[in-house]
């Protein structure tokens, strides 16, 4: 190779004494007179190019002298011993002396450092070539690189076959709002790209695949936040002839595969169980990080007659009262701590408010007390489990809300306090949601999962019946408080599904026009079987311990959803959309 026989990650002290073609990138250059020393860098490492004035022709020292850093060079040496070794780095014990130097292409002055820290998200993803080149990013890209091949790998060897579904698919009610794609040649139509490929992996079990796989590109136009982009990708299975044990079998020893793979340890433990309503009244979440307690406490019953009214109230109108503990924080919780916390819980998740019940070593701190008798204030404590030096945090609301603030809230005192250990992962399976959800703002009730899923066999006569609360066979898989895999077993059933749709307020007609060739396809043979999806680029973050799904992505958008290197999306010729017979009203709307 003209360009270089080594990557500068790979010679070490048994390559002293031999002649080296090297090229990469100028991480750093330091002159000290007739030596100059330059840290050459490529993907795969570092090594040390020395330009000595004795060993080199005058020209290659000038040269050398000149370089620009993250300029592109190629250079000729010997490997000798490193007088001054660099433990921090694997060719610590060598280095390079340049006999011969050739700059491929000089770089201009850079927008930034690739050593510097702190730099703003939005300035590393207008120049994301440029991240792209720092440690970190190398690294995670590897890292996703290995977990992919570790993906496939294994769901070859357990004969799961690789097949490709549409992008360009119909718009479906799935859940999210879809990415819609004119048609130029049907005018006036809409394709929609794939929000998952759900309906695509059942017809495939319908065909008689059984063992499926795909690493997918989905798309869901929703709100983005850290964890959460329009386009993303998903390891999708599904599998014929299963219940819900053997996908959560199946699974399990995948993600243990994986999880090693990247992370170089080991989850040889059978991952725990935890029923959905188990999870939502201790923890106020269907993903609960149980890496710390700080578990939910009800207190409704000794709240209903106290005399504190906005208790007693919320319970008479059907709400709740419950509670968390922040342990050994009495003398740290300020007011102005109690204070934010209370408007965390309001501004996000609508709770009324926050009280606090502070057990310090001189006696009890609340502003509620005055309205709660001796035995009442006892009974909360008891029940709370609650030690001098805790404070106890009560939200009184509906049942949504308080699971949604207290979760919400729980997570953060764990993270503020320290309660956990950051390298510490714990795996966790939460299983059988409820089949539906009433939406209040709509005044209709929604698939908690999706419409497909398949409803457990004890329940199914209440369903019949009509009853609104039933369960299904759904599993999620939670890794440190993120749910980074959910599925379920599918209906293969005609009649339920037919029965389903109803549920949800779906007509005959509005069913077949939603769904039509999908409820065809039940007619002629389905299988039992069920599936799940990972969030690959989820699953990831949460293993490499990031604070941002952008930062394991390789060309991820802000949560605007715009990608600043290209400036997408953009506005595009009226031309265009004279072809597509689109008219845009956002100038009009905007007047």
């Amino acid at each position: 190779m003209i360009y270089r026989d080594h990557n500068l990650g790979e010679l070490r002290k048994n390559n002293i004494g031999e002649t080296v073609i090297l090229s990469g990138w100028v991480a750093t250059k330091r002159d000290l007179g007739g030596l100059t020393f330059v840290d050459l860098r490529d993907r795969e490492g570092i090594t040390q190019i020395v330009f000595d004035i004795d060993v080199a022709s005058k020209e290659v020292v000038e040269t050398a002298q000149k370089l620009k850093t993250e300029s592109v060079i190629r250079v000729e040496g010997v490997v000798k011993e490193r007088f001054s070794v660099n433990k921090n780095i694997p060719t610590g014990e060598i280095e390079v002396f340049a006999t011969d130097i050739k700059v491929l292409n000089s770089c201009e002055p850079l927008p930034f450092q690739m050593t510097d820290e702190g730099l703003s998200e939005n300035i590393r993803l207008k120049y994301r070539y440029l991240d792209l080149r720092r440690e970190q990013m190398i690294r995670n890209l590897k890292k996703r690189h290995r977990m992919i091949m570790s993906i496939r790998n294994y769901m070859d060897q357990k004969g799961f076959l690789d097949v490709d579904t549409p992008l360009l698919t119909k718009s479906t009610p799935e859940g999210a709002r879809d990415f819609l794609v004119p048609s130029r040649t049907n005018a006036g139509q809409f394709y929609a790209l794939p929000q998952s490929p759900q309906l695509f992996k059942q017809l495939l079990m319908i065909s008689g695949v059984e063992k499926y796989f795909q690493i997918a590109k989905c798309f869901r136009d929703e709100d983005l936040r850290a964890d959460r982009q329009p386009e993303f990708t998903q390891l999708d299975i599904e599998m014929s002839f299963v219940e819900l044990n053997d996908v959560i079998t199946e699974i399990e020893g995948l993600a243990k595969k994986v999880f090693s793979e990247v992370t170089g340890e080991t989850a040889d433990y059978e991952f725990p169980r935890m029923e959905w309503i188990d999870a939502m009244d201790r923890f106020g979440s269907d993903k609960p990080d149980t890496r710390f307690g700080v578990e939910l406490k009800d207190i409704s019953e000794i709240a209903k007659n106290c005399g504190f009214k906005a208790f007693a109230s919320t319970v008479a109108d059907g709400g709740v009262v419950r509670a968390i503990v922040a342990p050994n924080v009495a003398d740290k919780f300020s007011r102005k701590i109690l204070d934010d916390y209370q408007e965390y819980v309001k501004r996000y998740f609508g709770a009324k408010g926050l009280a606090y019940i502070k057990l310090t070593k001189d006696g009890i701190n609340s502003p509620i007390a005055k309205f709660l008798s001796e035995d009442e204030m006892k009974a909360i404590i008891e029940k709370t489990e609650a030690n001098q030096g805790d404070v106890i945090l009560i939200v009184a609301d509906k049942l949504k809300v308080v699971r949604a603030a207290l979760g919400a809230l729980r997570l953060r005192v764990g993270k503020e306090l320290n309660l956990y250990n950051k390298n510490e992962f714990k795996f966790l399976w939460v299983v059988h949601f409820p089949m539906f959800e009433y939406d209040e703002e709509e005044g209709r009730y929604k698939a908690e999962h999706h419409p497909f899923t398949s409803i457990m066999e004890e329940d199914m006569p209440r369903f019949f019946d009509g009853d609104m609360t039933i369960r299904t066979n759904t599993y999620d898989l939670v890794l440190n408080g993120n749910e980074i895999g959910g599925g379920s077993i599918r209906i293969h059933n005609p009649q339920v599904q037919k029965k389903v749709f109803e549920k949800l307020g779906l007509s005959q007609e509005q069913a077949r026009e939603k769904f039509g060739f999908f409820v065809d396809a039940f007619k002629y043979g389905a299988p039992p079987h069920g599936g799940l999806a990972f969030g690959i680029d989820r699953w990831l973050m949460v293993m490499l311990g990031e604070n941002s799904i952008r930062d394991v992505i390789p060309f991820p958008k802000t949560n605007k959803g715009q990608c600043l290197m290209t400036e997408a999306p953009n506005v595009v010729e009226q031309e265009q959309l004279d072809e597509l017979f689109i008219k845009s009203t956002y100038e009009e709307e905007e007047k």
